[in-house]
């Protein structure tokens, strides 16, 4: 029994100078002076990585410019897109209920706002058309804010929403407007010929190797500005913090005589001379698809 206890005393004994060693000073087994040494190693080390980090970002801000890329992966071809947009690219309302497309109506007052004739009188330049209005740097000196042409609501006509406040929906003859997306610097034509949209009945897949289009569906179409121009006084975009009061250039396609209680299948494509179509892979890039249906009840 003693021998036993005798035991358990050398053994709690050995746990707690492995822990500290009072006749040597040792913490852990490491004396003041090697556990200083350690920690001051530790410290060099993770203040040299800290700096290394801080330096690298510090030279990578010195690359970049707060106005534009300094590198620019784009697409061929900018994307489209569509107002008002329903639940997955889907327009749909009945002519008599009121309630079907007041929201699609609103939505339509709250994008065009920034477009009023006033407003953009008081903010933006009144440019000569088919010319790309292009405002260099002068040497190191920036010229920025950059100006920006109007593109006034009035533009739209039909489709502006003044003349008529509902914008066609309550007639079944509804306007969309259609929109590129932005890209700095891009120059979407040349030989002053602006690109425009067009835009008709999508082919979609019925079977294994069956192939539909509603072009019986879709009936005659209105565009505003005419020929659904994006005139070329709108580019280049130079970026939101250098041209803060650019204007998007919009489209509108109006329905004339759509067909009534059945689903039809639209695409709306840019077409210019320098842009290339966009292919499958991306079906954004230079065109747009959605489907209307306008209910008569």
């Amino acid at each position: 029994m003693s021998a036993t206890k005798e035991e358990n005393r050398k053994g709690s004994s050995g746990w707690r100078e492995s822990f500290w060693n009072p006749q040597t000073h040792e913490l852990l087994g490491r004396t003041a002076s090697s556990w200083g040494l350690i920690l001051l190693f530790y410290f060099v080390f993770y203040l040299f990585l800290a700096g290394m980090f801080v330096l690298t970002m510090y030279m990578l801000l010195l690359t970049l410019d707060d106005y534009k890329p300094t590198w620019q992966d784009r697409l061929v071809t900018p994307g489209m897109m569509i107002r008002p947009k329903g639940d997955q690219l889907e327009i749909r309302f009945s002519v008599s209920e009121t309630e079907s497309w007041d929201g699609l109506v609103q939505n339509l007052n709250t994008f065009l706002s920034p477009y009023n004739d006033s407003y953009q009188v008081q903010t933006n330049d009144n440019c000569p058309p088919d010319q790309f209005f292009i405002q260099e740097d002068s040497g190191e000196v920036r010229n920025n804010p950059k100006r920006s042409c109007q593109f006034n609501r009035t533009m739209l006509e039909d489709c502006s929403g003044i003349s008529d406040r509902f914008y066609g929906y309550s007639s079944g003859q509804p306007c969309v407007l259609i929109k590129l997306n932005r890209v700095i610097g891009m120059l979407p034509g040349k030989d002053a010929q602006s690109p425009f949209v067009s835009c008709g009945a999508k082919r979609y897949r019925v079977g294994n190797d069956e192939w539909n289009e509603d072009s019986d569906k879709i009936g005659t179409l209105l565009y505003f500005p005419p020929n659904g121009s994006f005139n070329l006084m709108y580019y280049p975009y130079y970026g939101k913090k250098a041209q803060v009061n650019y204007t998007q250039p919009l489209v509108a396609v109006k329905f004339l005589n759509v067909s009534l209680n059945t689903d039809v299948n639209v695409e709306c494509k840019i077409n210019s001379n320098t842009l290339s179509e966009g292919g499958e892979r991306d079906k954004f890039a230079g065109r747009v698809s959605f489907k209307l249906r306008v209910n008569s009840q």
